[in-house]
């Protein structure tokens, strides 16, 4: 095997290829922050203070690592049978709206009643979303791609249809649905924790971040414990090997684009119960793209994925107070460092990947002479 496709060890594999790529990136928005005035450093610092620095601050970063925990799980699922899911934004849609039909039937019940169902609810109608383009690539041949990208603005353009015609309050401007009564409502973490002292101001953090956990380590017993996963895998690396030893690739792939499809539609409860308290338009705001980079930078390994989550949590926390305390570095900017990290982490991810094969390599070899 040739030293750029040679296989790394785990370790280099998960952790220092991710590194290399992290470290890069971030060299080069330095720069660019550098070029506008401001000090790199001191704008590391800032973020890091904002995402991480006092109790608020960490309560924001996992709100926003929990939706991001969801869409990269379900893009790494997707990883790992061969598919390229781009439609978890949608997917994540419906499963708003299998929320907000819940809530709206059963308002005024308690949250813990309603939050098993409402679980249940956006994984189907996320699956369900999912189901289309699934079938169309296992069984007709279409590309996931192009169809869950179609699929993404089908989504939206039928939550419009809906909020403005069918589910939208009469005599209401807004197109959103009337808000939750209290008792549905997810409860914040801050209710919980400021008896103890901890005091998490106003951040939105739930307990869906105990369900995005419990669904890393869900996936990760999933694709290496079980024989389904296994053949998952199979499929993956080798559709014609999978054939050979009896897999069905359609169904494979059917089953894991559903499986994808229900975990992005979890992504919802954590908006739509537990903070928004309604279903709006694009509440979803991008974390099904940003899904991708998760899954990417966090190799598709549930343990990276909620790394990688918790990375974006903190580079759109600390983004945020970053633009609040300097003003010359806009929220475009933060946009920009964003992407340079899904650069580097996703289309550029093999870029050190050659170099460290080659050093393993002399390694081996090296050894072996001894």
């Amino acid at each position: 095997m040739s030293a750029p496709h040679r296989d790394l060890p785990p370790l280099v594999d998960y952790v220092v290829v991710p590194f290399l790529n992290l470290a890069v990136a971030f060299l080069v928005a330095g720069l660019v922050v550098l070029a506008i005035g401001e000090n790199p450093l001191q704008a590391v610092a800032i973020m890091l203070h904002g995402a991480l620095g006092y109790p608020e601050g960490v309560g924001f970063t996992l709100y926003y690592t929990t939706g991001f925990v969801f869409t990269g799980l379900s893009v790494a699922v997707a990883f790992h049978a061969g598919l390229f899911n781009i439609g978890s934004e949608g997917q994540a849609t419906l499963g708003g709206l299998g929320v907000a039909l819940l809530c709206l039937t059963f308002d005024g019940a308690p949250w813990w009643l309603v939050l098993p169902f409402a679980l249940a609810a956006s994984a189907l109608f996320g699956a369900a979303w999912a189901f289309v383009p699934a079938w169309l690539q296992a069984r007709r041949g279409s590309h996931i791609v192009i169809t869950t990208i179609m699929f993404n603005y089908l989504a939206a353009t039928l939550m419009v249809w809906l909020l403005v015609e069918v589910l939208g309050q009469p005599g209401s401007m807004s197109p959103e649905t009337k808000t939750f009564e209290e008792a549905t409502r997810l409860p914040f973490l801050r209710d919980f924790l400021t008896p103890l002292g901890i005091d998490l101001g106003q951040s939105p953090v739930n307990p869906m971040v105990f369900v995005a956990l419990l669904s890393a380590v869900f996936v990760w017993l999933l694709i290496w414990r079980t024989r389904f996963g296994f053949e998952l895998r199979t499929v993956g690396q080798n559709p014609t090997a999978a054939v050979y030893a009896g897999i069905d690739p359609g169904n494979i792939v059917i089953a894991a684009m559903l499986i994808s499809g229900g975990l992005s539609g979890l992504m919802a409860v954590n908006e739509v119960m537990g903070v928004q308290h309604r279903l709006l338009l694009e509440f979803v705001a991008g974390a099904g793209f940003v899904g991708i980079a998760v899954a990417l930078m966090g190799r598709s390994h549930p343990f990276g994925v909620v790394l990688s989550a918790l990375l974006f949590g903190i580079l759109y926390q600390g983004g945020a107070e970053l633009a609040f305390e300097k003003p010359s570095i806009s929220r475009d900017m933060i946009v920009v460092i964003q992407a340079l990290v899904i650069l580097f982490a996703g289309a550029l991810e093999h870029m050190f990947r050659p170099a460290l094969g080659r050093l393993f390599a002399r390694a081996e070899t090296a050894g072996g002479r001894a």
